[in-house]
């Protein structure tokens, strides 16, 4: 890495700190798509993103740098739309692909993930995160102005079809047409602006709400993907967690309800079709695609989550009718609970 290139040097360029001024700078755990650092300056602590052109995982996943720039513009366009639903950008740096935002300390924004893990479950919470996620999608909805900022269909391809769905395709052979389906239909329907990753581990329960953080796959796409992918993670956590599984399922419903109350760009219907035809295919691909999630870990488990996608990919299913078969599949075949 060039001198000119470190983050100390785009520390520097940003602004945040003189030439020559001291300041600590501490690697934060949590991601696989990025660098990301606490800096503790004079004025206080701020935390800087730069993305990486390999992820760090086990398989070899390459994804464009370029999308740090466009995390940065979906951060504000969200707190435009929704205030204080996603970190304040404080200063960007062109040349390292880095920017800076404040530091969220955990204690007051703990994640989502943490609090379903530990049985804090509360589908109020789930309903105002799906009300944030509408309320951005509403607001973005066939703007071409974002449509032309945010065509990111490369690098959306790269982060999020490729190793979830082209990957889990070709580990799967006897359902490739239909995930090859799911692919181009979603690379094809450009509606709203895409977060990309709406899960669990991205959203932190703030004061004020919600907070959505990490948006480094956002793209002017199909906003049944976001809707699905964090559904998806809602259905996981029963497998990670069996004992809190009423709750988890109180939480996938309170949060689609709530979203498809403010879809007003096409029929509500239309978007939840597309969304349930996505998410036994996003279920499979935690298992066999490039980033199977890491708290399902038990063989047995595994294998529970495969069959039940595998039966209901192509099925058609209503999101409410997914929910339900995924409850009655877990009744059948009890989770063996993960560390």
């Amino acid at each position: 890495m060039a001198e000119g290139d470190t983050i100390e040097a785009s520390i520097v360029r940003m602004g945040l700190a003189a030439p020559g001024e001291a300041f600590t700078l501490t690697p934060l755990s949590g991601g696989v798509s990025s660098d990301i650092y606490r800096v503790d300056l004079a004025g206080g602590a701020v935390c800087v993103k730069r993305a990486l052109a390999r992820l760090k995982v086990a398989a070899q996943w390459l994804a464009p740098v370029e999308r740090n720039r466009y995390e940065a513009a979906w951060l504000r366009f969200a707190n435009d739309a929704c205030a204080g639903c996603a970190p304040r950008v404080i200063a960007e740096d062109a040349r390292a692909l880095a920017f800076a935002m404040p530091f969220l300390a955990p204690q007051d924004h703990p994640t989502w993930k943490s609090q379903l893990r530990d049985g804090r479950v509360d589908p109020k919470f789930a309903a105002s995160v799906g009300r944030v996620l509408g309320t951005i999608h509403a607001a973005s909805a066939d703007r071409g102005d974002l449509a032309r900022q945010f065509a990111t269909d490369e690098s959306f391809h790269a982060i999020r079809l490729e190793p979830y769905l082209v990957a889990t395709a070709r580990a799967h052979a006897g359902c490739a047409a239909e995930l090859k389906r799911l692919v181009d239909r979603t690379a094809s329907t450009r509606r709203v602006l895409v977060h990309g990753d709406v899960s669990p581990k991205n959203i932190l329960c703030g004061p004020g709400g919600p907070v959505l953080i990490d948006a480094e796959c956002a793209w002017f796409g199909d906003p049944a993907f976001d809707l699905a992918f964090c559904l998806n993670h809602l259905l996981l956590k029963s497998v990670w967690r069996p004992a809190h599984h009423r709750g988890y399922q109180a939480c996938y419903a309170a949060l689609a309800d709530a979203y498809a109350a403010l879809v007003r760009w096409e029929p509500a219907h239309q978007v939840l079709v597309r969304a349930a035809a996505l998410l036994p295919a996003l279920l499979l691909a935690r298992i066999d695609g490039k980033s199977p999630v890491e708290y399902v870990a038990n063989p047995g488990n595994k294998a529970l989550v495969r069959e039940f996608a595998l039966g209901a990919i192509g099925a058609s299913l209503s999101l409410p009718a997914l929910g339900a078969r995924w409850s009655s599949h877990l009744e059948s075949r009890p989770p063996v609970p993960e560390p």
